[in-house]
Order: structure tokens, then sequence, then C-alpha cells
């Protein structure tokens, strides 16, 4: 019996009216992604990577095509049921952190826990805050922690409810060098502890080759999809095509190509 692919999208296309047109975001994308592989989707600003993102995550809905999590056609879904399984199933790292300035940091990474009733919540929190090395800062607000513990906070609640799939969307982009290093050494290190699939939004090749697969997005479109190893992406494009394709996505950032 062959098992579903943990995320798949079928022809998925997103566009929206601007200004009498249709301004178009995302076309035809298709591609499936494996219980517990890691996949960076890089692409410049404007290539409609992080409208991917949101889309799967069932925060956006698609114009054309499906997206499926565990064979489950998204829009099959109402609100309520995406609401939930979500909080089930999908765990978010955010640029900004998005944690609650009014909670501490162990209240944050506990929220999830409690809302999905865990009897072990209390525990759970601690030991994640323990293992992304926070165990004496539970008890501080995020205003009293800097960029890069506030990032880890919002990683150990991430993994706190251990969802099947974790989406970054640019989780290094707010911090320093340094903090965005150790934050992708425990991203990384937690998703490999518990099996998570991963799918990272950067435009940074450096932290997209700390995945075991990238998704090239140019222009609203899949252009390649390279993993470790490969000679050539699924497109059958060597290294020189490869050099082209950077290129171009240079070309198309500087001339502000529209987007999301």
């Amino acid at each position: 019996m062959t098992t579903a692919p943990r995320i798949a999208c079928r022809g998925v296309g997103k566009s929206l009216p601007s200004g009498g047109r249709e301004l178009v975001i995302l076309q035809d994308v298709t591609l499936e992604i494996a219980a517990g592989e890691s996949v960076a989707v890089l692409g410049p600003s404007g290539s409609g990577k992080s409208t991917l993102l949101g889309l799967l995550a069932g925060l956006d809905r698609p114009t054309r095509g499906s997206v499926l999590v565990d064979g489950t056609p998204l829009e099959s879904l109402d609100e309520d049921a995406l609401a939930l399984l979500r909080r089930r199933s999908i765990g978010f790292v955010f640029q900004s952190f998005q944690l609650l300035g009014n909670l501490t940091a162990r209240e944050n990474v506990l929220l999830p826990l409690e809302l999905l009733r865990r009897g072990d919540a209390r525990a759970r929190a601690d030991e994640l805050l323990a293992q992304v090395g926070l165990a004496e800062r539970g008890h501080h607000y995020p205003s009293q922690l800097s960029g890069g513990e506030q990032q880890r906070v919002a990683l150990a609640r991430a993994f706190g409810p251990r969802p099947p799939i974790l989406l970054a969307d640019e989780p290094t982009g707010n911090l320093d060098a340094e903090s965005g290093r150790r934050a992708l050494d425990l991203l990384f290190e937690l998703r490999e502890r518990q099996g998570t699939t991963l799918v990272l939004v950067t435009h940074d090749p450096q932290v997209a080759r700390r995945a075991g697969r990238r998704l090239h997005v140019q222009g609203g479109r899949l252009v390649r999809d390279e993993r470790d190893g490969d000679d050539a992406g699924a497109d059958g494009r060597g290294p020189a095509a490869q050099d082209d394709g950077r290129a171009q996505n240079a070309d198309d950032a500087a001339s502000g190509a529209p987007g999301p």
C-alpha cells in the first residue's frame, strides 16, 4: 500500500485582483514532500515563496489546484476543521517570533499544550525550555529577552505538541549571524530528534543548504527541485543553467517584480 506524502500540491495557483487586472502570485505548483523530509523554499523577494507556505498551512486558499496534508485536501475543510488541523499537526516559526507579550516564556510554550489539554503540559514546556538553553529564563517576558532568546522560545513553543509538520518563514531574518546560527542548529536538532517534516522559507542560500532538499521559486513558478547529491534539479538542468537561474533571480529582484 502506497503511503500518501505528508504534503502535496497539485497544480496550485494563487492570484488576486489588482487594478482591474489579475495579479498572478503562484502558477501551477506541483510537488510532494515525504514524511520526515527537510525542505527549503528559496527565491527572491516577491517570488511567491511565503504565499506558498501560507497555502501549505491552510492560512490561505489557492485560486486553482489543491493542497493536501496526509492525503486530505485542505479546500475540503471548513475554518474550524482547518484550525483543528493546524493545532494538532502543524507548528509555526515566524521571522518576528510572534510571542505573546503578556505571557512569560514558559507560558508562551505552555499555551498550545494547554489548548490540546495535554496532561504533561508543564513538564513538556520545562523540557523544551531546557533543550533550547532557557531553563532559567522561563519566568521572563519577551521584552526581557534578546531576539535570539525569543526565537528559541518560539522554537520550543512550535515543537512542544510534537507536530508532524513544522513550517518556518525566514526564522533567522531578524537575528544577527551568531544568534541565527544557534537558532538554526536548534531547529534542525529538534527536527531530527522528533522526525518532523520541515518546510523552511528563506532567501539565504547558506540557510537553505542546511536542508536536504531545496525548492527554487521564481516568478511564482517552481523552477528547480534539488536534493543533496543531485547534479541537476528536477528539470534536468545542470550547474550552468542553475547559475543562469540565480542571475535571473537577481534581475527579477532588481526590477521589482510583483509579488505577495
